[in-house]
């Protein structure tokens, strides 16, 4: 059965990348001393906000995820949140996931809410996490030892961030995921427009 790798995300402007690759550029700095693959930081154009990944998507169902995310998000109003501050999943005592804070309206949990209950009845696991809205600048490698990693965590309680902009979410993507040798490509296979109809 013929498969691809997809997710469902809400897109960034190109400046913003821009902002954010400045903070990894930042960080990077700070943790010169650590050998260069002890993180490996996302590209600033693959950054995007993930709503819910899905793994493998069988390319019969294709059609059927699209008619239904189209149905879902086409309703939901357009909002903005703000991004800010760095951080780390668990903690930064212990590193996994190097990320930029996300502040955002119940229009963003709501939206979020509606896209994980239509992909489970296609079949698609519910996270067992409760949603923490995040953008992932880099990913601390599996072989990084334990002082390797608390370096990470005090650089990001070292290096400063703080309000970096408001992000206007338009548009939520379908994105398709391939793992080249360079590093993961995105191609966005559906764009739905969120509605700018005001409640009157």
């Amino acid at each position: 059965m013929a498969v691809i790798r997809a997710f469902i995300a809400i897109p960034l402007p190109g400046e913003i990348q821009q902002r954010l690759d400045q903070v990894m550029v930042e960080l990077k700095q700070s943790l010169r001393t650590l050998p260069k693959n002890a993180v490996h930081w996302v590209p600033a154009g693959n950054i995007h906000l993930t709503l819910k990944f899905l793994g493998d998507v069988s390319l019969a169902n294709l059609d059927l995820l699209k008619k239904m995310l189209l149905a879902e998000v086409k309703e939901q109003p357009i909002f903005e949140f703000s991004l800010g501050g760095v951080g780390a999943f668990p903690n930064a005592n212990r590193p996994r996931v190097v990320w930029v804070g996300i502040q955002a309206p119940q229009e963003l949990q709501v939206l979020q809410s509606g896209i994980e209950s239509m992909t489970e009845k296609l079949g698609y696991n519910r996270e067992e996490r409760p949603f923490s809205p995040h953008l992932t600048l880099g990913r601390v490698a599996r072989t990084a030892t334990n002082q390797e990693a608390r370096q990470v965590g005090e650089a990001l309680q070292a290096v400063k961030v703080g309000f970096l902009s408001v992000v206007r979410a338009q548009e939520v993507h379908l994105f398709q995921s391939d793992l080249k040798p360079t590093g993961s490509v995105y191609t966005c296979l559906l764009s739905v427009s969120l509605s700018d109809k005001k409640d009157s």
